[in-house]
């Protein structure tokens, strides 16, 4: 999907955004949405007719309960690849990551849903093909079957050791149920081994802690 924005500059300017708190989206992952509220209903109906971008962003972790929260300085531009509209007037939708941005500013506008400048040029790595990642799988699958246990979660691990290393590190990186400041820390690795090193610390973090709480 990055393969038809070739540079920055293929980018919109600005983005309308879908404030989401402790959901990651990531260049080249797909998310699926449930989408319900009215401004965001409109927000995926003026996406549709135009060039189907939408800028996902987590709320500032610190009031991300107001009504109009802060931002956070980053965020992820994915385009609407699917689309169904629901018998009770929701949008199931997929957002497929494209690149991430850094705020600019919000713009002031009168539309329902919130719009800021995007700057993508610090991340336009982002649109480069995602082949060829060296992954230390062998420590990474050690990391996750510690964070499972210690949790008492399930993975389908067949599917797992099958993945190419950039599916695998996005889709742990969405899917692992970690705080938002961490998604956010996932998020704003510069690049692919700072992602790779975060996803492994936040992994590792907790079975040094199970580790730990059984000795005590």
């Amino acid at each position: 999907m990055a393969g038809r924005y070739h540079k920055i500059s293929d980018l919109p300017p600005s983005l309308a955004i879908f404030p989401l708190t402790g959901v990651l989206l990531l260049p080249r992952a797909q998310l699926p949405l449930n989408v319900f509220e009215p401004r965001y209903l409109a927000l995926v109906d003026a996406a549709l007719s135009g060039n189907r971008l939408i800028g996902l962003i987590q709320p500032n972790g610190h009031d991300e309960k107001a009504i109009r929260p802060n931002l956070a300085d980053v965020g992820c531009a994915g385009r609407i690849t699917s689309y169904r509209e629901t018998d009770d007037a929701r949008y199931l939708i997929t957002l497929t990551g494209i690149c991430r941005f850094r705020v600019a500013e919000e713009i002031s506008v009168t539309t329902p849903y919130r719009q800021v400048g995007a700057d993508y040029a610090p991340f336009a790595a982002d649109l480069a093909d995602g082949t060829d990642r060296n992954l230390p799988r062998e420590r990474l699958m050690a990391a996750l079957n510690e964070y499972l246990a210690r949790r008492d979660l399930k993975a389908d691990w067949r599917g797992v050791l099958d993945a190419p290393a950039e599916t695998l590190v996005n889709a742990l990186s969405m899917l692992c149920p970690f705080e938002p400041a961490e998604k956010q820390a996932l998020l704003e690795a510069p690049g692919w081994h700072e992602r790779v090193d975060t996803l492994l610390a936040l992994l590792e973090m907790t079975a040094a802690a199970r580790g730990s709480s059984t000795v005590n």
